[in-house]
């Protein structure tokens, strides 16, 4: 029986060639035709294909279709598939650390540099030679390398200075890890990688400087300016490099949530206590004002030599912050040898014309000074209430110890909020004692070669009074938090 869409003269039923016209829509749908190629044909097996055609038919991207309803044959275009973009280039370890490298010694050079020019008019002593020389010992002098003179060695580190130079280098650790195409891949070991490259390029740049300071008037070794740098530039480049590759927080998982959270409030409660001893001091200096601009004022120079003066008692204002707060926790400290500054003694001789000078307690603390006491415990009990904050609020670890801690769904267990805090102590007084030993050096081979708080005696006193105010504050948040009030 024929079919209801034969037609005697051969051609189609119009009405099935509309029926089926969606479906050929739908099946050449996303895809290009090619008006420019037509070739069109009254039936597909009598037509050849020309040369253009053929070399379509030839491409990956483009097929012959022949359209049989509608009578004629297209060139179509399939939809280009887009090939994966080359990887950027990434630079070679070795000059991305090159180059960070001299730009960050570069911008920690330059200030100090400018403010030994300024101080260097006191003297009378002009020239852009003698005023970048003295800059780049100064700029060592920033690195903890001691600097031999006629009067002996100068080692009494700037901490200012210091703390430029490490973040100069923790951007250059971070810099790299972007270069060398590190960022974000969680390997603790091209963090490593970043820092020792850093750190290599560092040592050298620190030989050839003590080679250019080195002469007349100062001796300095390069070999211990190489490892000096060396050091600092681990140090300095390793924060920048973890923070990049994501390795720490990827250490920080790994790690016993007590032990993370302990080294998280130590370092608050020690950083805590040395602002507090960074109140006390600047509030000291400026009571003592009057005193301190009769110091400047005794130097007999312009307003360039004053501000150069004034710059580098700047640039040792977080030393007298670390002296400050050795006082308010107890042990103290000294400013040449048999000499004492602490709350029950204050035992100096003559002092360097400087206006920090003008801080100094005249005698043992009165009643009225014992608030100042407090300062430190109050610091540590702050951290501790913000370790209790932070557990409360966080969203892993006093969630998963909270039931087994004895402690409610919306409160941090005791057990990790008590031995979070035990641990913290010797943490904040570790840091505290090195920063006591980092504070400290000589002026010269005299009377002030002994300057500085004790390491040890900071570090154990901080230790106990950073434990016990930390477990204090943590354990008031806790009783007297959300859920108690309820």
């Amino acid at each position: 029986m024929p079919s209801t869409t034969d037609r005697p003269d051969g051609s189609e039923d119009p009405f099935a060639v509309a029926e089926a016209l969606p479906s050929v829509l739908r099946d050449t749908e996303g895809m290009e035709i090619d008006r420019d190629r037509p070739g069109r044909s009254a039936g597909p097996a009598e037509h050849e294909i020309g040369g253009d055609e053929a070399e379509a038919a030839g491409r990956r991207d483009t097929v012959i279709v022949d359209d049989e309803l509608l009578g004629r044959r297209d060139t179509v275009r399939l939809p280009s598939q887009r090939r994966p973009a080359p990887p950027p280039k990434r630079a070679p370890m070795a000059v991305a650390a090159a180059f960070a490298t001299l730009w960050a010694a570069l911008l920690s050079y330059l200030p100090i540099a400018a403010v030994i020019g300024l101080a260097r008019t006191v003297e009378g002593a002009g020239g852009l030679g003698g005023a970048a020389k003295a800059g780049l010992a100064g700029w060592l002098l920033g690195h903890g390398l001691p600097i031999g003179t006629s009067i002996g060695p100068l080692a009494v580190t700037p901490l200012l200075l210091t703390l430029l130079i490490i973040w100069r280098l923790n951007r250059a650790g971070l810099h790299v890890t972007r270069a060398v195409g590190a960022r974000r891949t969680g390997s603790i070991g091209k963090a490593l990688a970043v820092a020792g490259a850093i750190a290599l390029a560092y040592a050298l740049v620190g030989a050839l400087a003590a080679v250019l300071a080195d002469g007349r008037g100062t001796q300095i070794s390069a070999a211990r300016a190489a490892l000096h740098f060396f050091v600092l530039g681990i140090a300095g480049a390793l924060i920048g490099s973890l923070r990049g590759t994501d390795a720490l927080v990827a250490l920080a998982r790994r790690s016993p949530p007590v032990l993370r959270h302990a080294l998280r409030a130590g370092l608050v409660a020690a950083f805590l206590i040395l602002g507090a001893g960074a109140v006390a001091g600047g509030l000291s200096v400026a009571l003592g004002g009057g005193q301190a601009a009769e110091m400047i004022a005794a130097y007999q120079t312009g307003v360039a030599g004053q501000a150069g003066i004034t710059l580098i008692s700047i640039g040792y204002a977080v030393n007298a912050s670390v002296w400050a707060a050795a006082y308010l926790l107890g042990p103290g400290f000294a400013l040449g040898t048999s000499s004492a500054i602490s709350i029950t003694e204050v035992s100096v001789g003559p002092l360097p014309m400087l206006p920090l000078v003008a801080g100094l307690p005249e005698g043992p603390v009165g009643a009225a000074g014992t608030a100042l006491l407090l300062l430190p415990v109050i610091a540590g009990a702050a951290a501790g209430w913000l370790l209790t904050q932070r557990l409360r609020h966080g969203r892993g670890d006093a969630r998963r110890t909270t039931r087994r801690g004895g402690g409610s769904a919306d409160e941090p267990a005791w057990s990790l909020l008590i031995g979070a805090g035990v641990l913290a102590g010797p943490v904040a007084g570790l840091t505290l004692g090195v920063f006591a030993w980092l504070s400290g050096g000589s002026l010269g081979a005299g009377r002030l070669s002994q300057i500085g708080p004790d390491p040890l005696a900071m570090g154990v006193v901080g230790a106990i009074v950073a434990g016990v105010a930390i477990v204090v504050g943590a354990a008031v948040a806790r009783m007297f938090g959300p859920s108690a009030r309820r």
